[in-house]
């Protein structure tokens, strides 16, 4: 299964891809924008991202609106520091299937991601 992670802080992307990379998930894409991540989504295609809102040139809450306008089955887990209930349920509402809050413990993203997946592993 492809995933694909943005997020504007390399620490925070690394750390990500590291924790998945070491349960197995196969890693084809890192953005840290919006429009980066758009284009490689178009390009890459992948099944599952991690994605950010507060970020620079384009947020996560317009990223996942035009990712759903590409693909409405893509899996996204929202992993942000801003824990705004309404951005959280505005970002759900827009087809994000979880949120985790930053920071995060390596289980719980594990954890996260495991849930995200489960009907279609």
């Amino acid at each position: 299964m492809k995933f694909m992670v943005v997020d504007d802080s390399m620490v925070i992307r690394e750390k990500i891809e590291n924790i998945l990379k070491d349960e197995n998930f196969e890693i084809v894409g890192t953005a840290q924008n919006g429009l980066e991540a758009l284009e490689q989504f178009k390009a890459l295609k992948p099944r599952v991202m991690t994605l950010d809102i507060t970020m620079p040139l384009m947020d996560g809450i317009e990223t996942i609106e035009k990712i759903m306008e590409i693909d409405s089955e893509v899996r996204i887990l929202v992993v942000s520091a801003l824990a705004d209930k309404t951005t959280l349920i505005r970002a759900m509402h827009l087809g994000a299937y979880g949120f985790l809050c930053k920071p995060f413990r390596d289980i719980e993203l594990v954890d996260a991601i495991e849930e995200l997946i489960e009907d279609i592993v």
